[in-house]
């Protein structure tokens, strides 16, 4: 997957030849080009701004050197999604970095000082913000958004299954995780993760997962869809939080049923089976 940034301070980005999205580069798993607007400014100076029509604070970005660029783009023979990063855009969660995974290259176009020509707006696709908040620019956004889509593609993790259990990834906070020594400074391990009981493992992490979401993001538990298993884990919840009690329709339908037990015709002679025929 190829990633395509464009901006006027090209140096903002070295954390992405760092760590796990350095070797992803390394292995041919993504690709990352970087382009200056101002190697498309015509003006002596190089000018990528100016001040705004009808007057106001700080200065605009131009639309020239951007659609310059934009247009000095190869095309690709697969699927390009050009994004403005902007905090009038949708914001960006979970879904949507899974979404855009299903792109072979995506643009960035980032904003910087007070805005940018509204006309730039006609060349991109989308628009993403990172939360209702603003930044000083775009590139910091684009990198967040780099990022977490790249981690998505197969093989930049290492092992498929490492971003499955993130945070968010299933629509529930992470549960805690812990590492040698088993105690610490008085506060030891919990003993299942020391058992070696596979199973029991897996639903104190469901466990966990679950309590965790419902206490600190209410907003995410509000959307929750539970899993077949989680009945006997969420009702292990209610007798230690019994506010979730309020919440249990969303689970009772995932009750377990009692198993019928078929009657067994019994034949008293071989004359009451030729009867049943």
């Amino acid at each position: 997957m190829k990633f395509t940034i464009l901006t006027i301070f090209p140096e903002m980005f070295a954390p992405l030849q760092e760590s796990i999205l350095k070797r992803a580069q390394e292995a041919g798993l993504i690709k990352i080009e970087i382009l200056n607007f101002r190697d498309y400014a015509e003006s002596k100076h190089k000018n990528v701004d100016d001040v705004p029509y009808g007057g106001g604070r700080g200065m605009v970005l131009k639309p020239e050197p951007i659609f310059r660029a934009v247009r000095s783009l190869e095309k690709t023979a697969g699927r390009r999604k050009t994004i403005l990063l902007s905090p009038q855009g949708r914001v960006f969660d979970q879904k949507a970095a899974t979404r855009l995974t299903n792109y072979d290259e995506l643009v960035f176009l980032c904003g910087h000082y007070e805005g940018f020509d509204e006309r730039i707006r006609t060349l991109v696709d989308e628009e993403i913000s990172l939360g209702d908040f603003v930044l000083t620019g775009g590139e910091l956004a684009a990198m967040v958004v780099i990022d977490s889509v790249a981690r998505l593609i197969p093989g930049v993790l290492g092992k498929e299954e490492s971003s499955v259990h993130d945070s968010h990834s299933q629509g529930f906070l992470e549960y805690p995780q812990y590492t040698r020594p088993p105690e610490f400074e008085g506060m030891p391990v919990p003993e299942i993760l020391l058992s070696g009981h596979h199973a029991k493992i897996k639903e104190w992490r469901r466990k966990e997962s679950l309590r965790r979401t419902f206490l600190r993001r209410p907003d995410l538990w509000a959307k929750a869809v539970f899993e077949l298993g989680d009945y006997q884990v969420l009702e292990e919840l209610v007798q230690e939080h019994p506010e979730i009690a309020l919440f249990r329709e969303k689970w009772e339908h995932l009750k377990p049923q009692p198993k019928r037990i078929r009657k067994k015709t019994s034949f008293n002679s071989l004359e009451d089976r030729k009867n049943t025929c």
